[in-house]
């Protein structure tokens, strides 16, 4: 239907492994019970791009790192750049995972939540500790989340805006 012509929404996770949308549906889940609504794969100012971030009720804003292999955990040295948009951090990873790796000074245990998920739920097993961000960050990342998830809606209600029949 018309969210396959939409481009945004067609690419949220497209080509990822199974796995890493099993954790983004469970990761949903937990956010909806928690009143967090989150969008996926939003490219920040920086140039990089987030799994997925979500907003709250308060307007706080935080940021999920999927990862679903150790290669790719260990590999990633660009993680670090999502940390000032967003006022939580949290890693998230499929069951079986193991959490060891996330103790490691490497990956910020101090300023990290970790998340374990599976297609149906998730549970937190380290809260992301609270690190505010500044008024005008806030209201910057705020106006560009809202304006990419209504801009994602328009696409599933006209998708001819997007150039697509």
């Amino acid at each position: 239907m018309a969210s396959l012509a939409n481009p945004e929404r067609e690419s949220c996770f497209s080509g990822a492994p199974l796995a890493a949308q099993d954790v983004a549906r469970g990761v949903t889940r937990l956010f909806y019970r928690q009143d967090l609504f989150a969008i996926c794969e939003v490219p920040l100012p920086n140039g990089r791009r987030a799994d997925m971030m979500a907003i709250c009720g308060k307007g706080m804003l935080t940021i999920v790192e999927i990862k679903v292999s150790r290669a790719d955990l260990l590999g990633d040295h660009k993680w670090r750049d999502y940390l000032d948009y967003c006022d939580r951090f949290y890693w998230a990873v499929p069951a079986g995972f193991g959490i060891e790796p996330f103790a490691q000074p490497a990956f910020q245990p101090d300023c990290c939540g970790l998340i374990v998920a599976d297609r149906y739920d998730a549970a937190v097993v380290r809260e992301a500790p609270v690190r505010k961000l500044a008024g005008a960050r806030r209201k910057a990342e705020t106006l560009r989340f809202a304006r990419r998830a209504a801009r994602r809606l328009v696409g599933d209600i006209e998708p001819d805006l997007f150039g697509f029949s």
